[in-house]
């Protein structure tokens, strides 16, 4: 086990208040006549995805199995102004209407309950809690366990589940108020960080490495050549997978292009859009917790190298429990100091005992008398 490190997780109980709910009045209108005509079209009865035990899932775990060197401190709304720094101000007069109503925002079913803005502000608050705790020096890393998550939403529309994107604005405060030149955003989500990638496809200061399941999985985005364009053109690089892709595609691509990518870049901040949606228990992908805890030991140490081992994860999808709140532990044990995994090796020595145990019975050794067969 290497040397424990300072950890921070950020935890605000304000984010557990966003929870739309398919069953209650939303405001009228046509998307959301719509939105009733494709729900009613599922027959199945459909709730919410991203409701608020996924926060509570997590939480659980890391106080009923705890990690030594691991603080948790709670979140901090965003102010207009940091919010700016991501959306367009248009679109913030739209979503800060809604404080307090239900509506439809998106035919992706995007939705808002009463506490739902006050969440999304509290969310990409306290991302940028948790860069500013990275490069103040307060900790190594730090985790922003945050809901509504906001890979997705775009400057001028929210999408996916995202009404702010949190990674975004939390990179734009980096940059803008706290030193930073050089941004590195990592998106591991099995979908495409669609909205990240349209707020900086132009910016040459913001190097975004999205590896995702390809289109026509949702959102149907980031195909290999777009890479960004005029002066931000080579700072957006993609890696669509087919469906089932796993731990050795994962970790090709960290090993053999993101590790490459960044030290050309020579990022100032390294921030991850962490879903944990990949795993295998979400159905999009192959991903083991082990590969997670790989992936976290390599950006560990491409931050290490580069800049002073700042690294802030976010929380972006993951929607079976066990798999997130398991997912998330397994992170923060390897930003604590925990030794990173290998995937692939676990399980391979009780096979090898087991070879031993019983392979005699059917190849004798050299020079043994060849095993009986079965009777009959």
């Amino acid at each position: 086990m290497a040397d424990r490190s300072d950890v921070i997780a950020f935890y605000d109980e304000r984010m557990l208040a966003h929870e739309p709910d398919a069953n209650v009045s939303f405001l009228p209108g046509r998307l959301d006549k719509r939105i009733r005509e494709i729900l009613t079209g599922l027959n199945v009865p459909w709730k919410y995805p991203e409701h608020p035990g996924r926060l509570t899932a997590i939480r659980s775990l890391l106080e009923t199995d705890p990690i030594p060197g691991l603080r948790i401190e709670p979140g901090a709304p965003a102010t207009r102004e940091l919010l700016a720094r991501g959306h367009i101000q248009l679109y913030l007069d739209d979503i800060l209407k809604l404080r307090g109503r239900s509506a439809w925002l998106d035919l992706d079913t995007t939705a808002v309950s009463p506490g739902s803005v006050d969440a999304a502000i509290v969310a990409a608050g306290t991302a940028a809690l948790a860069t500013e705790a990275v490069v103040k020096r307060r900790c190594e890393s730090a985790f922003a366990i945050v809901r509504p998550p906001g890979h997705h939403a775009e400057p001028a529309r929210a999408r996916g589940f995202c009404l702010f994107n949190n990674v975004a604005v939390a990179a734009a405060h980096a940059r803008t108020a706290l030193g930073c030149q050089r941004v590195m955003i990592v998106d591991w989500d099995a979908h495409h960080g669609n909205g990240t990638q349209s707020i900086f496809w132009s910016d040459p200061d913001v190097l975004f490495f999205d590896i995702h399941r390809a289109s026509p999985f949702y959102p149907g985005s980031g195909r290999m050549d777009d890479i960004g364009s005029g002066a931000g053109e080579g700072t957006t690089v993609n890696v669509p997978l087919p469906g089932g892709a796993g731990d050795q595609a994962y970790l090709k691509a960290f090993q053999e292009l993101l590790v490459p990518a960044a030290d050309w870049f020579r990022p100032d901040l390294i921030l991850i859009s962490a879903g944990f949606d990949p795993h295998w228990h979400d159905l999009a992908l192959n991903v083991s917790h082990d590969c997670f805890s790989a992936m976290t030991g390599i950006l560990q140490a491409v931050a290490r190298r580069h800049c002073e081992g700042r690294l802030v994860f976010v929380l972006e999808g993951g929607y079976n429990l066990d798999s997130l709140s398991r997912g998330v532990r397994t992170v923060l044990e390897v930003l604590a100091g925990g030794t990173p995994a290998e995937p692939g090796i676990r399980g391979v020595a009780e096979v090898e005992e087991a070879i031993a145990y019983h392979i005699e019975a059917f190849i004798p050794p050299a020079g043994g008398p060849d095993p009986e067969g079965p009777a009959g």
